[in-house]
This record gives structure tokens, C-alpha cells and sequence, in this order.
């Protein structure tokens, strides 16, 4: 029997393949995650990213008797994501709907009251309704929209926050004081989110290419629980600007047949890097057991 993923990291990454820097294909994003989806770390992977504009090239791509869960980036206006969705092929299951609120500089407010509208006119109908996540910039107006957020999912829609941790420019990859912040800010709110670009390895480092520092994603772990145990954001953000493996992979190791606390996951272009980061840091075991 194949060495499971521990409780920690599963479903921790969900494949981006067809977005930046990766950029794959879709012929080629769905031959790989059904290789994922049989692989002995297949309990890693959430599900496939695509963009809502993709929905209807999907069922081309499967087999008659396949089904493929999905989650969908809504790269089209919030008001066009019903229909797209309503239309989806039967073997095609939305897990979840990911879609930006506001560009950075934004009020973010009339786009999120758009997305929970919509969404919520769904349930009225009773029509199947994916988990939500409302992507909304790290700039002016984040916590007013955390705390909107906070209510509908208490009443009942149910919705989590996404930020952005990286991107093409410097400006994109927020500090460990601004990222410890919003953690922060999700602990006093009791709210789930995810992160999207630039954690594709586990730990904090610069990349050469680029000169950008990059967040870890074990840093965001190991920092998510120390918040949720009461951490303030100077301990919070502590954790994320450590480059330490010694004194990042302990505390992981010790939470790993524990569910995650509050941070769902995060979207990677590559599984590969994550894992063999997992692996080469002893807290995923790649071998046989029996």
C-alpha cells in the first residue's frame, strides 16, 4: 500500500497548470491531473483550475465514463458566471468558483456584494451552488470586505476569502507584516481563505531569476497556526520571514495528522515543486508500506 499523505497536506494544492508561469495547455493540464488524480500522492492535489471561459472545452477532453472535479476562475464579468456554469457537462463537477472582486486600488464592495447576490439568488433556486472564494486585493478596503464576507458565510453562503501572494511584479508579493495581517484579520473572523501565486516551494526564499522573495508555504502553515493559538501579527509574520528549515519543519511535523486551520490551500502551476519540497523535507514519506 502506498505511504499516505498526512492529514496536514491534503488537498493542499490545486492545480494551476493552465495558468502563469506554467501555462500548459488544457489537453495537456487534463492528461496530467488525471496522472495526479492515480499517483501515490494523489490526497496532495485539489482539484483542476480552469477558467470559466474553458467550461465548455472540458468534455471533449474526457472519456465517456470520466468525471473531473474542477475549480472555476471566473475570468469573465461576475454576471456571466451563471450561465457558464449552468451549462457545464454533467461529467464536469464545480468543487469550487474563484472570482476577483476588484483590481488592486479598488472598492472592492460593489463587486463582492455582486458575487454574494448571485450566489445567493443560486441557493434561492436550488440549484447545486460551489464553495466561493471572493479574491480581494491587499489595498484599501480589505477589511470591510472580510468582514461582508464573515456575514454571509454566517448566514449561511457559503464563501471564503483569497488573496493574492505574488505575480509578475515585486509589488504583488505582499510582506510578511502585510501577509501576517490578513491572517490575522481571518482569525478574529473565523474565516477560511486561500492564497494564489508565487508558493510554489516551501519555504521563503528569493528566486534568482527575478530577484523576488518569495512566501513558503510550510512559512504559512506553521504561521496560520500559530494565529489561530492566539499568535499576534508580529509572531504571525515572524514565522513567514523565516527561512529556516529546522525551525519550520517541527512545528509541521507535529500538526501533520491534523486538519489545516483556517488556510484551505493554494493554486500552483506545478505539483511536482511542492511535493518533492514535501518529500526532500521529510514531512511527506514517498515509499512503500505495508
Amino acid at each position: 500500500m502506498s505511504t499516505q499523505v498526512p492529514r496536514l497536506f491534503a488537498g493542499l494544492v490545486d492545480d494551476a497548470a493552465v495558468f502563469p508561469p506554467g501555462n500548459a495547455s488544457l489537453h495537456d493540464a487534463v492528461a496530467a491531473h488525471r496522472q495526479h488524480r492515480t499517483a501515490w500522492y494523489a490526497d496532495l492535489v485539489g482539484p483542476l483550475l480552469v477558467p470559466a471561459t474553458a467550461l465548455p472545452h472540458l468534455p471533449a477532453l474526457l472519456g465517456p465514463d470520466e468525471r473531473i472535479e474542477v475549480g472555476v476562475i471566473g475570468d469573465v464579468p461576475i454576471g456571466r458566471l451563471p450561465d457558464l456554469l449552468a451549462a457545464v457537462d454533467p461529467r464536469v463537477c464545480p468543487r469550487q468558483v474563484e472570482a476577483a472582486v476588484a483590481k488592486r486600488g479598488e472598492d472592492p464592495t460593489p463587486g463582492l456584494t455582486a458575487l454574494l447576490d448571485q450566489h445567493t439568488a443560486t441557493l434561492r433556486a436550488g440549484a447545486p451552488a460551489p464553495d466561493l472564494y471572493a479574491e480581494v486585493p491587499l489595498t484599501w478596503g480589505l477589511l470591510a470586505a472580510l468582514d461582508r464576507i464573515a456575514e454571509a458565510r454566517a448566514a449561511g453562503i457559503p464563501v471564503a476569502a483569497k488573496f493574492r501572494t505574488g505575480g509578475l511584479a515585486a509589488e504583488l508579493f505582499p510582506s510578511p507584516a502585510e501577509l501576517a495581517a490578513v491572517i490575522r484579520a481571518c482569525r478574529e473572523r473565523a474565516l477560511p481563505f486561500k492564497l494564489t501565486a508565487g508558493l510554489h516551494h516551501a519555504l521563503r526564499h528569493t528566486d534568482p531569476e527575478t530577484g523576488f522573495t518569495h512566501h513558503g508555504f510550510v512559512n504559512v502553515l506553521v504561521a496560520t497556526a500559530a494565529a489561530t493559538e492566539g499568535a499576534e501579527v508580529a509572531e504571525i509574520a515572524e514565522l513567514l520571514a523565516s527561512g529556516d528549515p529546522l525551525r519550520m519543519v517541527e512545528p509541521a511535523r507535529v500538526r501533520r495528522e491534523q486538519d489545516r486551520a483556517l488556510w484551505r490551500g493554494f493554486g500552483s502551476c506545478s505539483i511536482d515543486e511542492p511535493l518533492t519540497d514535501l518529500v526532500q523535507l521529510g514531512l511527506i514519506n514517498h515509499g512503500e508500506s505495508t
